[in-house]
């Protein structure tokens, strides 16, 4: 990964869109998410060093270190399909881990180009959250008032008639979900505007005005 490719943090509560952001960033940056889970079980699946020491500690049921994150961070960041830079979801987590994150960074050349925090009413996703279920096929998103399929209970993306539900997305659940998140949070948003680099969206709009705001800062950002 190129010195100056945009490094980009997406920041936000469950159900605020993060997901469906980063694919339209995607397609319109060429940019490549990294997704902490992913990145681990491919690595795994890989038998890479990295990805050794992380099976020893799931299979034992512990919780994988930030060490070991890392280190299958910047495995995955030497390849070369992230020339054009890297959403990354998931990570950091605490101020701890970012600080992490910089060094590693740091020894590449490159820095965190831009935190973004979606901002979102609380009780508004609380709706947004409990609305949601996906394709079991294909993972398209469908929402109850925001996103219904074309064709009631038919995936626009795949045709698949197979809809599904986390059991976690209710009223109750979401809520102690935003709490979690803004006490774990809070500390980033510091951190990331001590650094200078943290921009604020109102995610409370349509997905197509968020992504236009978004386009804005990614675009400044990678000129």
């Amino acid at each position: 990964m190129a010195a100056h490719s945009p490094v980009l943090i997406l920041l936000g509560p469950p159900g605020a869109g993060k997901g469906t952001q980063a694919r339209m960033l995607e397609e319109d940056f060429g940019l490549v998410q990294l997704s902490t889970g992913d990145m681990l079980r491919a690595a795994v699946a890989a038998g890479t060093e990295a990805g050794k020491r992380a099976k020893a500690v799931m299979e034992a049921g512990q919780l994988v270190s930030d060490d070991i994150v890392l280190a299958i961070l910047k495995d995955r960041m030497a390849q070369p399909d992230l020339s054009k830079g890297i959403i990354l979801d998931g990570f950091p987590r605490t101020d701890g881990q970012a600080a992490a994150l910089d060094g590693l960074l740091a020894a590449n050349a490159q820095k965190v180009t831009a935190a973004i925090s979606l901002e979102v009413d609380d009780e508004a996703m609380v709706g947004r959250v409990s609305g949601r279920y996906t394709c079991a096929k294909c993972g398209e998103g469908y929402h109850d008032e925001f996103k219904l399929p074309a064709h009631a209970g038919v995936c626009d993306k795949c045709g698949g008639t197979d809809m599904k539900r986390r059991a976690d997305d209710n009223a109750e659940t979401v809520r102690e979900r935003l709490k979690a998140y803004h006490d774990q949070t809070a500390p980033l948003i510091a951190y990331y505007d001590g650094k200078g680099v943290l921009q604020k969206i109102d995610a409370m709009g349509s997905i197509g005005d968020i992504r236009k705001a978004l386009g804005a800062i990614v675009g400044g950002v990678s000129a």
